[in-house]
């Protein structure tokens, strides 16, 4: 998922345009008119070239052909001719571009629009959806044949028959082209009734999404404001990999075409989910809306430092009871004023100014791991508490000289590992507490993820690199090493081989480990951020004597599976369930703070994860894959 624009949405020609786009650091434009004075597909060979140039020049890719295509109704004669010789300057378009995903219409616009007759028949009359099919399905055939990724747009139409269309077609790789603009009044009642579950329905269907400013920094009539955070999270819960597209339709005539996009650009960022993100939520009684902490009127005041992930971060801390967001940091201007406008707090560049304000009593470190100890005993110095994001650090060293300067100081250090709350660990732990899976033989985790070169290319590349961030072992799997740690323990030995097979970086995207327990139990991982899908897709399966489970997530899933084998049949009921008292790991480490319940992950537990990869690394890179005992 990545941000795109409509060059002539800036009301200038492509020139001018993909200038100011690279200034705003988009990597896409989205392609409709004002190319070269033209509409895209009526480019000659030529111009064709002329505008790669443009676009290499400018280092940008096309994220959509953002055609006309099929945006009339049921044309007949000329008027048909016209659409063949348009389909056909699109098909020269995608090829000469190198982008075969091309929004689209198919020949169903009844006269009066939205409001007028016709409106949301197709979905409902055989007689006129064989009607359109007639006329659209050789233009569908000979998009397919040059392969071609059509996106059916609901402007002038209803989802419904968008869908309608797209199942009557048959063709896989065509989608919707979702516009929450185009859905959200008419759509009002289905989406009141259940927001995620209809946000759930339009991701999954959409291959490509515009937003326009109706609805997301205007507001006109029943377009009440968008939740876009919520459209982007439940399009990368669907796995989505398509791009984000401003479609900006400036109706405000005091501000010009390049402001106005510029506006809903800061619109897309703020809701922007973290790179960090990923994995689908599970299901607990435990909400926001019903949490109200003893200590509420006298809240848990934390600052954060490192605006990425620590954006999301910071909204929980906002939301959750007893907890109060006081300050937020980061070294880039961008991400402090992003989170300072959302959340209402005050921003700062300067780490040292937010550790002398006295109002923050615990600090909340998100940046690069590399560095995590090195703030970490910056605030704990400052007399603060610390809670630090996974892994705790790079270097076991670094870790245990924070945790003696903590203890030493009355200061509190902990982790968060944030999976602890989820009920598929806990009731798995419980099992395994309680002797359900008898004696544990085996253990298997995959983790298959997509990182594009431009995520480890971000804030100066520091991702990828072995000082400060470690390969998909240390950044993305740790939150599953730290699962099998929670249940089962420390593994006595490891073993371990890493490939890089799909990015230019010093670490590895491709993990093989091996765990040997002393109880004989073995434990195999696998782990890649070249996986095609943008997903997290993961996998748990466990065994033992008498009991198995398998947990599955991302991928081709819905929603998170989680089954047991008991009893010699499977079952999605846990044979001893169990849910967090915590909403997340700042709430459990107020609570700690105020009223000493136990840590939710201790700075040993962190700890015992960092020598886990220190272990792995050392013998995929140090040792040839030979064991390495703990």
């Amino acid at each position: 998922m990545y941000i795109s624009i409509f060059t002539d949405e800036l009301k200038l020609d492509i020139e001018q345009a993909s200038a100011i786009v690279k200034g705003w650091g988009l990597k896409a434009v989205d392609l409709r008119g004002m190319v070269f004075r033209k509409p895209i597909e009526k480019l000659t060979d030529e111009e064709l070239v002329k505008l790669k140039g443009v676009l290499d020049g400018a280092g940008l890719k096309v994220g959509c052909i953002e055609s006309s295509l099929g945006k009339c109704h049921l044309p007949s004669g000329e008027k048909l001719a016209e659409q063949e010789a348009k389909l056909e300057g699109v098909i020269r378009a995608s090829k000469a571009l190198g982008c075969n995903l091309v929004r689209s219409f198919f020949f169903w616009q009844p006269p009066n629009g939205q409001e007028g007759e016709g409106i949301g028949e197709l979905a409902v009359r055989p007689d006129v959806l064989a009607q359109v099919m007639e006329l659209f399905l050789p233009f569908a055939k000979r998009a397919h044949e040059a392969g071609l990724r059509l996106a059916f747009e609901n402007c002038g139409c209803t989802k419904e028959e968008c869908f309608t269309m797209l199942d009557a077609l048959g063709y896989p790789e065509f989608g919707f082209a979702w516009d929450p603009k185009n859905s959200w009044a008419h759509d009002k009642q289905e989406r009141e009734a259940d927001l995620q579950k209809y946000l759930k329905k339009m991701a999954k269907r959409a291959i490509c999404v515009h937003v326009k400013s109706t609805g997301s920094i205007w507001f006109e009539g029943d377009f009440d404001k968008i939740p876009y955070n919520e459209v982007f999270k439940a399009l990368e819960d669907a796995g989505y990999d398509g791009p984000v597209s401003i479609e900006t339709h400036n109706y405000n005539k005091d501000i010009d075409g390049v402001e106005a996009s510029r506006r809903v650009l800061e619109v897309i960022k703020t809701a922007w989910p973290s790179a960090a993100q990923g994995a689908q939520q599970e299901t607990c009684s435990v909400t926001e809306e019903n949490l109200v902490r003893p200590y509420a009127d006298n809240p848990v005041r934390f600052g954060v430092v490192g605006l990425g992930m620590g954006h999301v971060r910071s909204r929980e801390i906002a939301k959750t009871s007893g907890l109060k967001l006081v300050q937020v940091c980061d070294l880039r201007e961008d991400r402090c004023k992003r989170t300072s406008e959302e959340l209402h707090v005050p921003a700062t560049k300067n780490y040292d100014e937010l550790l002398a304000n006295p109002e923050i009593e615990a600090v909340m470190v998100m940046v690069e791991t590399g560095h995590h100890m090195d703030l970490a005993m910056k605030a704990l110095q400052a007399g603060k508490h610390v809670l630090v994001t996974k892994p705790m650090d790079m270097k076991v060293a670094r870790c245990e000289e924070a945790m003696a300067y903590a203890k030493a100081h009355n200061l509190v250090i902990a982790v968060d590992h944030c999976r602890r709350v989820r009920p598929s660990i806990l009731s798995l732990k419980a099992a395994q507490e309680n002797g359900y899976f008898g004696r544990p033989l085996s253990a298997s985790v995959t983790l298959k993820i997509k990182r594009t070169m431009d995520y480890f290319k971000e804030n100066g590349g520091w991702r990828g690199t072995r000082a400060l961030d470690g390969g998909v072992l240390s950044n993305q799997t740790i939150h599953h090493l730290d699962e099998l740690l929670f249940v089962f323990g420390k593994p006595e030995a490891v073993r371990c081989d890493t490939w890089t097979q799909t990015h230019e970086i010093e670490m590895e995207d491709l993990g093989l480990a091996i765990w040997r327990y002393a109880n004989g139990m073995i434990v195999n991982i696998c782990a890649t951020t070249s996986y095609p899908q943008s997903s997290w897709y993961y996998q748990m399966e466990i065994h033992g004597t008498e009991g198995a489970y398998i947990h599955r997530e991302g991928g081709p899933m819905e929603s998170p599976q989680t089954v047991f084998f008991v009893g010699g049949k499977w079952t999605k009921q846990a044979p001893f369930p169990r849910e967090s008292e915590w909403l997340n790991s700042m709430d459990a480490f107020a609570s700690h703070l105020r009223c000493g319940t136990p840590l939710l992950t201790t700075p040993e537990e962190g700890r015992d994860a960092v020598r886990l990869v220190e272990a792995m690394y050392e013998s995929a890179l140090e040792k040839g894959g030979a064991w390495v005992t703990l």
